[in-house]
């Protein structure tokens, strides 16, 4: 199904709502259940935005390209951009984004990003590849940003847990002033594999794990209901929300925010995905839902 602003897809009592602006999945229902949080401006005025054509906070706001700044905003552009529809069927759709004169003013760069959406019973898969439409060689990360309803199998944040698939570093980095990565590490309370939640997890920045060892991470309320994020080439995951706030993020990322003494040209900056002309950048993941 679609109108001017969404589409829906729907197989096997799961059912997802896709706006066109960002191509943004605003609501993931199984079997009645909503699992995803629904966007308030006065919390977080997001769902579950793409990150495009950055991840993070860029220095200064902006990056430049052989000596010309442009400005970048968080996360990129690709949320604020209205995609078009190549293709949608019942279960499946794929959200199609070509650079314009409105990104050429933050990414001075030619590109395709498709989103790839489908759905089965109790998961959603999101694929999004990148083409260079360019004569020169572009740069770019990209990640999702899904946020969780909580909580979404009763109870309250204390019966919660983040479970990674492989034991993680309990010290993750400290984001400076700006968003920017630190050299400095904190720890944070994760035992293993096992992340307990509770208010003060998340009082300050997001918990990023880069270079993960581990290729899935599950938000759950043990016996009660799990929903996990498994990952294909993307290397980083984060973890965040805000104290109080009746959500939780579980992030996939192919880059992240500058270093802080990062100060050089955008092919320089760590992280990035480098594609020749021609070339096609892929990254996915799977979100999938199981009852207790």
């Amino acid at each position: 199904m679609s109108d001017a602003d969404r589409i829906r897809l729907e197989a096997d009592g799961t059912a997802v709502e896709i706006a066109l602006v960002g191509a943004e999945m605003t609501s993931w229902m199984v079997d009645g259940r909503q699992l995803l949080w629904q966007a308030n401006p006065a919390i977080w005025a997001a769902t579950s935005p793409l990150l495009f054509p950055v991840v993070g906070w860029c220095r200064n706001r902006q990056i430049r390209v052989e000596g010309v700044s442009y400005p970048m905003p968080v996360h990129g552009f690709a949320a604020s951009e209205r995609f078009a529809v190549e293709s949608c069927e019942d279960r499946e759709a794929v959200l199609l984004l070509r650079d314009n004169a409105k990104t050429q003013r933050c990414y001075p760069f030619a590109f395709t990003l498709r989103v790839h959406y489908s759905v089965a019973a109790g998961r959603v898969s999101i694929r999004m590849a990148v083409t260079n439409e360019d004569s020169c060689e572009i740069f770019y990360s990209c990640g999702i940003h899904p946020g969780f309803a909580m909580p979404f199998a009763g109870g309250a944040l204390e019966d919660y847990r983040v479970l990674f698939e492989r034991a993680e570093e309990p010290r993750v980095p400290v984001i400076a002033e700006g968003g920017l990565f630190s050299d400095e590490r904190r720890s944070i309370p994760l035992f293993g594999r096992t992340l307990a939640l509770n208010d003060q997890v998340f009082a300050q920045e997001a918990m990023c794990f880069l270079h993960a060892d581990s290729k899935w991470l599950a938000l759950e309320r043990p016996g009660h209901g799990r929903i996990s994020v498994a990952a294909d080439n993307f290397p980083h995951f984060a973890i965040w929300s805000r104290p109080g706030a009746p959500f939780v993020s579980l992030e996939a990322w192919t880059g992240h925010g500058d270093p802080v003494a990062f100060d050089g040209e955008f092919a320089e900056k760590p992280g990035l995905t480098v594609l020749p002309p021609g070339g096609v950048g892929t990254a996915a993941a799977t979100l999938s839902f199981a009852p207790g």
